[in-house]
């Protein structure tokens, strides 16, 4: 298995984490260990909790980080249960929590997990390869209409309708199974001339991603659970790749962080009235043209950081 994995904006991160040597850290998506390694290395007497749902992942980041401490714990979970999942560990309160919403270069480039519309493989798709619902069971099996819906919504694909109706006639004759047949039926749903100029391919598996791994409701349900575990001068820091995921992690952090409007205004503002986090950084911070020339998935990642009061 291809285990080399570029982690984008490390020494923001890690800037941005203000890492303390006896704080507890959480790396809600440990991926292949890259951030996970610095903030390990910084809090030495510490420790740091990590959650992946990759079985291969997991494998991986156990192996490696035990070669620099024994202060970790990895739960094969997805992010959306850490508060739970911690709770147990009688873990309520952290200081810092990373989420690096990217998808890991070994999942992309291994063929057989469906997430590159570049390679022709299966069409699966999923994080948790214990998980029930697939890519192809999305492609095969939804409407036409809720296609058209999860095109629009999550791949802001203007064709939608258009791909969903050549998929939902193409799939009568012989079933979508892998990516390449998904991406040639995308083509002639399109025509030629729309899909060189335009890509919708890359908009279609995203959405389709997003679908089968309930990526935008699990950031949505998390935020929030994961604002109410910081301690006081503890911070968040979410690398979003999309603007869908952007505009969520926004909104989230500006509802926090701001007065509440019924009481803007008063004299005096009670307490369960105040924000709870401030803003490090009023607009999300992107990769230096270095870590550009080094690694080309950089280019879409943005780095918003917040700090509990």
């Amino acid at each position: 298995m291809k285990t080399y994995h570029y982690s984008v904006l490390k020494k923001e991160v890690i800037e941005g984490l203000n890492i303390k040597e006896d704080g507890v850290y959480v790396d809600a998506t440990v991926g292949y260990a890259g951030h996970s390694k610095k903030i390990l290395e910084k809090c030495k007497k510490g420790f740091l909790f990590a959650f992946d749902e990759d079985a291969a992942a997991v494998e991986y980041s156990q192996n490696l980080l035990h070669s620099i401490s024994d202060n970790f714990q990895i739960f094969k979970e997805n992010f959306v249960n850490m508060k739970s999942v911690l709770a147990k560990h009688n873990i309520e309160k952290v200081d810092g929590i990373l989420f690096d919403l990217g998808f890991s270069s070994p999942q992309i480039d291994d063929e057989t997990r469906g997430f590159s519309f570049m390679v022709d493989g299966p069409l699966d798709m999923r994080m948790d390869r214990d998980s029930t619902l697939s890519a192809s069971d999305i492609v095969n099996g939804y409407s036409e209409n809720d296609l058209t819906n999860i095109f629009h919504n999550y791949g802001e694909e203007k064709l939608s309708k258009q791909i969903s109706k050549k998929i939902v006639e193409e799939r009568t004759k012989e079933k979508i199974e892998t990516t390449m047949q998904l991406v040639d039926v995308i083509q002639r749903a399109v025509g030629a001339n729309y899909f060189f100029k335009n890509h919708p391919e890359r908009k279609i598996f995203q959405a389709i991603r997003i679908e089968t791994n309930r990526e935008l409701d699990v950031l949505k349900s998390v935020l929030p659970d994961a604002i109410s575990m910081l301690n006081p001068g503890g911070r968040i820091c979410v690398i979003t790749f999309h603007s869908l995921e952007d505009k969520i992690v926004k909104s989230i952090f500006r509802k926090y962080s701001e007065i509440d409007d019924m009481v803007k205004g008063l004299p005096v503002i009670p307490d369960e009235y105040k924000p709870l986090i401030k803003l490090v950084n009023n607009k999300p911070i992107i990769a230096n043209d270095e870590e550009l020339k080094e690694n080309s998935r950089s280019h879409s990642a943005k780095l918003r950081i917040i700090e509990r009061i």
